[in-house]
């Protein structure tokens, strides 16, 4: 049982952005949140970008400066060994660890949920001392008093933190702050309170002891969380072996809460979705779970791009014909969409 794709995908590629500087380049849009208002189908994106290169000798880096809210390139000559740049994401010098990229979240809006046109400006971009090396992966989650609250992570020599924002138009945002410092990321919220309190899961980094897993947190009031209970881990030899983490925001269906989830494989790295079915009163109990992945990489735009083998889902929406709609971003590069219907995927965990 595997997801369709849509025929026309990739459905945004880094060539539909306009960068957000001179000095900088767009080299991925990838990961969206979804949200449906009204009509409009809108997604808010992580768009990366590069600095230009103007001299093969160095190798340049973006950095915001949270004073000006402008991006600096600070250039690293190539040649020197204080500088490892073997890793395309990033480059160490003198132990300090840059992004290749540096990440802003932008809007896209549809009428019929397949061709999008992109705001040519960032809605959310990096503005803190948190935020230096960007803002990435958000996810969308619209609670009851109409607000949609927004869970993205925020990128920082100190470590990536979760942060929220708030908006009702998706014209104008405001930022509610820091809720989880670090190492976390992967925040989902539930779309409504469940006994009372808001409900998220996230995923706390749990190296070297053991793998990381998904957690849930609960909070009265969306800004100070706890309650911390483990939800679900990596399972030894299977698709999800390596590495889970929280995906789109969990769906209510009568069968209980849909939450899709990736999972990467031991050994090949590579990232694919599944999901977990969760009890609707009752969130930490697990009634089923993906045996086997509903979408893997095997298109050319998820085997290949900035990193391979990778699809990565921040948001799926349920249609009235009960037809989820997948939005994921494939090896880091561009955005795509896949279609699955709700019985078929929730019949695929039992």
């Amino acid at each position: 049982m595997e997801a369709t794709r849509y025929k026309h995908n990739p459905i945004i590629r880094p060539d539909d952005v306009a960068p957000s500087s001179e000095a900088l380049k767009v080299v991925g849009v990838f990961n969206p949140a979804v949200a449906q208002v009204g009509e409009e189908t809108i997604l808010l994106m992580r768009v990366a970008e590069a600095a230009r290169e103007t001299d093969p000798r160095y190798v340049s880096v973006p950095v915001v400066d949270p004073a000006s809210r402008e991006v600096r390139v600070v250039s690293l000559p190539r040649s020197s060994p204080d500088v490892d740049a073997s890793d395309p994401r990033l480059v160490v010098h003198r132990g300090r660890v840059y992004l290749t990229s540096v990440s802003h979240l932008r809007i896209a809006r549809s009428r019929d949920g397949c061709r999008f046109q992109v705001d040519r400006r960032p809605a959310l971009a990096p503005a803190t001392p948190y935020e230096t090396y960007g803002v990435e992966d958000p996810r969308i989650t619209r609670i009851p008093d109409g607000r949609f609250i927004v869970s993205f992570s925020a990128v920082s020599e100190h470590g990536v933190c979760v942060e929220l924002a708030e908006t009702r138009d998706f014209a104008e945002f405001r930022r509610l702050g820091i809720v989880l410092p670090p190492e976390n990321r992967n925040v989902a919220l539930f779309p409504e309170k469940i006994g009372g309190r808001y409900v998220m899961m996230h995923r706390p980094n749990s190296e070297p002891f053991g793998s990381s897993g998904i957690w849930l947190a609960f909070s009265d009031d969306l800004m100070h969380w706890g309650d911390h209970r483990f939800l679900a881990g990596t399972r030894r030899g299977a698709w999800d072996g390596a590495r889970i983490g929280a995906g789109a925001p969990p769906l209510k269906t009568p069968h209980g809460w849909l939450a899709i989830y990736h999972g990467a494989a031991p050994g090949t790295n590579a990232y694919s979705l599944g999901a977990l079915l969760l009890d609707l009163d009752d969130p930490t109990r697990i009634i089923a779970r993906s045996h086997e992945p509903f979408l893997s990489p095997k298109a050319p735009y998820e085997t290949h791009g900035f990193y391979p083998n990778v699809v990565f889902a921040c948001g799926a929406t349920c249609r009235a014909d009960g037809r989820v709609l997948v939005y994921y971003g494939a090896a880091d590069h561009v955005v795509a969409l896949a279609e699955i219907g709700l019985d078929e995927l929730v019949d695929s965990l039992r």
